[in-house]
């Protein structure tokens, strides 16, 4: 029963922590009119995944020294707390605000979930259970937009956080009354454990690389608006105090060495480096498909919240076959790199698909196009944890696996950014060509929702084609970035190595190489 309850309630927390990376898919032209805050939409995503990147690498560590029960339950109260501000948010900075305090308090659960089921699933167990934590989680990725768009069409887009706290209310109480065992013996908390732990932290690592992080996400934003242009002061400033920060931060990593945020000579490894690339710009194509999609169907198309998440099943459920096929082929075959070129290839292909996205495209082209996309994002989504597990010695697996979480929040997080940038700016050119009676101002103001963008123009006016012929042109432009992140995912696979994880892995000493050719 123990097992049971442990198992089961780290499974509910990887689901609400994916879930909530996805839910917003759906709910989001909803909200941008509702706050008049359409290019505020890269925040919503990019604060949640900012704050989760940001701290992912001190995580472990934090596991290594404290309680995995009780430092589970903090962050997953963290988490908690944001979705609950973000529910009863009443102006987009407040969103946005709760999405960086619920992604702080998610940048710990994935790594505690792992660090519990170690502490409570014997050895030889161990792989089944994660198995079936990972799968059962990564259904919350792929059905949130369907969840999120059936939530704000029938209840409202503030149960997309609401949804989080009777969830998350019975995990904490089934972890609370649970007794989990530490993988290891951990002193008890005291004054003089802080200070012991603290300098292994790399604090001032991660006040460098935060500050960067931001400037660098506010310069994208800022960058060609009506009140900053390319050349402003502000914007200029913005990405040399970036630059600088960036800099100071490689130079104090590179003297922490293995102390470090980021350890450099894990990093180095070339499996450690190229599964990152891979997973982290197939995770950069799979949001902003997944944040842009909905916009095109709920804008261009005019559907619902709940109907924009039903047109998105083709690449769901495609996604979702394609994960168990590619697992289940690597199992029994033992070669993870082809699924992973097979990912990268067939993303490119669907991407440059779903590029040519117009008010005209039939039922059948939208459902064609998502398929091949759906089957090129499925088979990736594991390859990387995989080809780490399966390649490094034990003791080098979880830092980088955090790398790889980083990584990919990170990769999100800049991308989204980056892609309403390219859409906005896009939006402005296109409605001056197609619809030039319309204020770009006023169209930014009003969201990506069917309804506000149609009451743009008066009631049978010619112009609404125009309207929605500059919102359809605005997304294809923003896929034109899914095709070359799905390219660069691509070239990174081809490093993973030609591997068979049938054969008993040969665990190499301290002194030894390891595949990637680096000294480990």
């Amino acid at each position: 029963m123990k097992l049971l309850g442990a198992v089961g309630s780290v499974t509910l927390a990887c689901f609400l922590l994916l879930l909530d990376q996805s839910i917003l898919a759906t709910a989001t032209p909803v909200i941008t009119s509702k706050f008049h805050s359409l290019p505020d939409v890269g925040w919503y995503a990019g604060a949640y995944q900012l704050a989760n990147a940001s701290l992912q690498p001190l995580t472990g560590k934090i596991y290594t020294y404290f309680s995995a029960k009780s430092t589970f339950l903090i962050f997953f109260f963290i988490f908690e707390l944001g979705s609950l501000l973000c529910g009863v948010a009443n102006s987009s900075s407040m969103l946005i605000g709760g999405r960086a305090i619920a992604g702080i308090g998610a940048s710990g659960l994935m790594n505690g979930g792992m660090t519990i089921i170690s502490g409570a699933v014997p050895l030889h167990k161990r792989p089944i259970y994660t198995g079936v934590i990972l799968g059962f989680a990564q259904l919350g990725i792929i059905l949130g937009p369907l969840i999120g768009g059936a939530l704000t069409e029938y209840t409202s887009w503030r149960w997309c956080f609401f949804i989080n706290l009777p969830i998350g209310g019975l995990v904490a109480i089934l972890l609370f009354i649970i007794e989990i065992p530490d993988l290891t013996v951990k002193e008890p908390f005291s004054l003089a454990l802080v200070r012991k732990v603290l300098p292994e932290l790399d604090l001032f690592g991660f006040s460098l690389f935060a500050p960067a992080a931001v400037m660098f996400l506010l310069a994208i934003q800022f960058g060609g608006d009506n009140s900053h242009p390319w050349n402003s002061s502000v914007v200029i400033g913005l990405f040399c105090g970036a630059g600088v920060t960036a800099i100071l931060f490689v130079a104090w990593e590179i003297r922490r060495g293995d102390r470090a945020m980021i350890p450099g000579p894990i990093v180095r490894q070339r499996i450690v480096w190229s599964s990152t690339g891979q997973g982290a710009f197939l995770m950069a194509s799979i949001f902003i498909a997944s944040y842009f999609m909905p916009i095109y169907f709920q804008a261009v198309k005019g559907v619902g919240p709940t109907m924009s998440g039903v047109y998105l099943l083709p690449s769901i459920l495609t996604s979702l076959l394609f994960v168990l096929v590619s697992g289940a082929a690597i199992s029994k075959l033992g070669y993870y790199l082809p699924w992973a070129l097979f990912s990268g290839g067939i993303m490119a292909i669907g991407s440059g698909l779903v590029s040519t996205f117009s008010p005209s495209t039939t039922t059948g082209e939208w459902i064609g196009y998502q398929i091949i996309l759906g089957a090129g994002r499925g088979p990736g989504m594991q390859v990387g944890m995989i080809a780490i597990q399966n390649t490094l010695r034990a003791d080098q697996i979880p830092v980088s696996i955090a790398f790889l979480i980083f990584a990919q929040s990170f990769a999100g997080a800049i991308s989204i950014v980056i892609a309403t940038t390219i859409f906005t700016q896009s939006l402005t050119t296109s409605l001056g060509k197609y619809a030039p009676s319309v204020s770009a101002q006023q169209a930014l103001a009003a969201g990506g929702g069917a309804q506000a963008i149609r009451a743009l123009v008066p009631e049978g006016s010619n112009e609404l084609a125009g309207v929605l012929r500059a919102y359809s042109k605005s997304v294809d432009h923003v896929f034109y970035l899914l095709v070359g992140f799905a390219l660069v995912s691509f070239t990174f696979s081809w490093g993973m190595g030609w591997k068979d994880i049938r054969k008993k892995k040969d665990v190499p000493k301290a002194d030894e190489k390891t595949e990637g050719g680096e000294t480990v």
